[in-house]
């Protein structure tokens, strides 16, 4: 039995500092998408679903290279309180917005397009469940299905490395891996950071929503996500070697 506060290395799910959440990915949860997966991440559940056309945008005909995109888009129950539609609302969203293109260029990152030749793959992560993560989930998860969909169709040959993301923070003086909503909306310093397996980033998002960090703070938090990242790229590794073409 323990009485009093629990110690400040012991986060309220019972995770340490350096600890992810659960992740796990279910693959071929779409019929008719070309990859499919759904992937949790503590509660954090996102579908994303991988699509493959013969065509690419007006500014790319002729070019002889290929594509790729992605949606993002949140069920209004994904949240504690329910949210309107944005096709509702008419217009997407500066958030959604920001998101999709931030997946769009993680998973082209990864992605040979001159070999692709002219085709497109729009990437779409739909948010089942939000507690926090969903930017991050979406594009790990968003490369299972990408990567998943080129595999079935012996295009793998185009994948040049893994992508995958994940959050760290500082909540209360102390770094945090992988926040969950929880640690998110009171984190003093709160960074995204998307990167391959080849050991570069794509990007990294980083915020200080009261006192500012300094470069120490910021070394301690690449490396709590380099430690992250590396796990996710074994989980994706393990998922999608079970993918036949």
């Amino acid at each position: 039995m323990t009485i009093g506060n629990r110690p400040p290395t012991v986060r309220a799910d019972g995770r340490g500092p350096n600890d992810l959440r659960p992740v796990s990915f279910t693959l071929g949860v779409q019929k008719w998408a070309e990859g499919s997966c759904r992937i949790r991440v503590g509660d954090t559940e996102v579908l994303c679903a991988a699509t493959i056309v013969d065509r690419v945008p007006p500014h790319l005909r002729g070019k002889g290279t290929g594509w790729v995109t992605a949606e993002y888009s949140m069920l209004p129950r994904a949240t504690l309180e329910r949210t309107d539609r944005e096709s509702v609302k008419g217009r997407i969203g500066g958030r959604t917005h920001e998101i999709q293109r931030l997946v769009g260029r993680s998973l082209r990152g990864v992605v040979d397009l001159g070999r692709l030749g002219e085709r497109t793959i729009t990437v779409d992560c739909d948010v089942l469940q939000a507690d926090g993560g969903t930017r991050t989930a979406s594009i790990t998860g968003g490369y299972v299905a990408l990567a998943a969909a080129l595999i079935t169709y012996g295009m793998e040959r185009h994948l040049v490395a893994k992508v995958a993301a994940v959050s760290v923070g500082l909540v209360n003086g102390l770094a945090y891996l992988d926040l969950d909503y929880s640690e998110d909306s009171r984190a003093d310093v709160d960074f995204n950071v998307v990167g391959t397996d080849a050991g570069a980033y794509v990007e990294l998002q980083g915020t200080a929503e009261g006192k500012p960090f300094d470069r120490a703070a910021a070394n301690q938090l690449l490396d709590l996500a380099d430690g992250g990242l590396a796990l996710l790229f074994e989980a994706q590794a393990a998922v999608l070697a079970t993918v036949r073409r």
